[in-house]
């Protein structure tokens, strides 16, 4: 394994070279192979790690839980409401404790700025889990699904419909630095994706000669989509949801809309969803469908993540 990683944070995808992405993403494919084989991997044995979730979460948790575990280490659980945090102590200050007590930290939180300042004074690596501005280990795991089921990036084409958020954002990130297509659904001007994120996302779109858009054509977006990938409307914000649901009506991932894409299309979704809202039954169920193994991945990926940039 790449010892340059040690010590390193994983922030956003932007923060690594597309080959340093695709090494994450082939030790993730190694590792799932370890554990399909029965193969005991235990290179984090009496490594602990702390866990701040600020936000609700199932994958995410237990994913990281689950893979610290295999991979041999030890976790726990710090409830925001319990931490000094709480009552006005800095970031700085907890960081600091924190990075001498555990070889990491695994927090979800709301401001991007938040994991930058846990970074910042920790010395072992922080791992963003998410935050409102982006998701990598989800955009690890979906591009780590991508090239399970396509074998490649380049040339590829995602039909993305839902929130654009911090999901959206690394997935754009993602296929911009690996040569895929992004094309996303935008209702309106009320529904614009994040100008910093975008920027550099057309940088390395430009590098790799893809194609970011972002349109309220639904028939643009889904014809010939290699992969199309289903989200929520209202995501994690609650201001507007009942404007949300009128706005994304028309993007309801349906077989209709797998139809306008290619005939080996995958559908894919970082959970949770909505049944019968921005998902059907229909497709959830059909061959398309590749939830439980996208989900899965998330467990390879972050043990990849975990593997490379914990210090030894």
């Amino acid at each position: 394994m790449l010892h340059h990683f040690q010590g390193k944070d994983f922030l956003k995808l932007a923060d690594f070279t597309p080959e340093e992405v695709s090494y994450f993403v082939d030790t993730a494919i190694e590792l799932k192979r370890k554990r399909a084989s029965g193969e005991v991997f235990e290179p984090l044995r009496g490594k602990t790690f702390a866990m701040i979730f600020e936000k609700l979460s199932t994958r995410t948790r237990v994913s990281f839980q689950a893979g610290a575990a295999q991979l041999g280490a030890q976790t726990f659980y710090m409830s925001p409401d319990q931490m000094q945090t709480s009552r006005g102590e800095p970031i700085r200050d907890t960081a600091r404790i924190i990075d001498r007590y555990c070889d990491g930290l695994f927090i979800r939180t709301f401001g991007q700025e938040i994991v930058e300042e846990f970074a910042q004074y920790m010395r072992n690596p922080v791992i963003n889990a998410l935050t409102n501005q982006t998701h990598p280990c989800q955009g690890l795991c979906d591009l780590m699904t991508i090239k399970e089921k396509k074998g490649r990036y380049a040339g590829l084409k995602i039909g993305y419909l839902g929130d654009l958020w911090n999901v959206s954002n690394s997935l754009m990130m993602g296929a911009a630095m690996m040569g895929m297509d992004f094309y996303a659904a935008q209702p309106n001007e009320n529904y614009e994706p994040n100008a910093e994120q975008l920027a550099k996302a057309r940088e390395w779109a430009q590098l790799s000669g893809s194609k970011i858009v972002h349109t309220a054509d639904l028939e643009e977006i889904a014809t010939g989509a290699d992969v199309i990938y289903g989200n929520t409307w209202h995501s994690m914000a609650t201001e507007n949801k009942e404007q949300r649901l009128v706005d994304f009506a028309p993007y309801q991932v349906s077989m209709r809309v797998i139809g306008m894409a290619k005939p080996d299309v995958i559908y894919m979704h970082c959970l949770p969803g909505t049944r019968g809202e921005d998902m059907l039954d229909e497709v959830i169920e059909s061959k398309y469908c590749v939830f439980w193994d996208q989900g899965e991945n998330r467990m390879h990926t972050e043990k990849a993540v975990l593997a490379l940039t914990t210090l030894r």
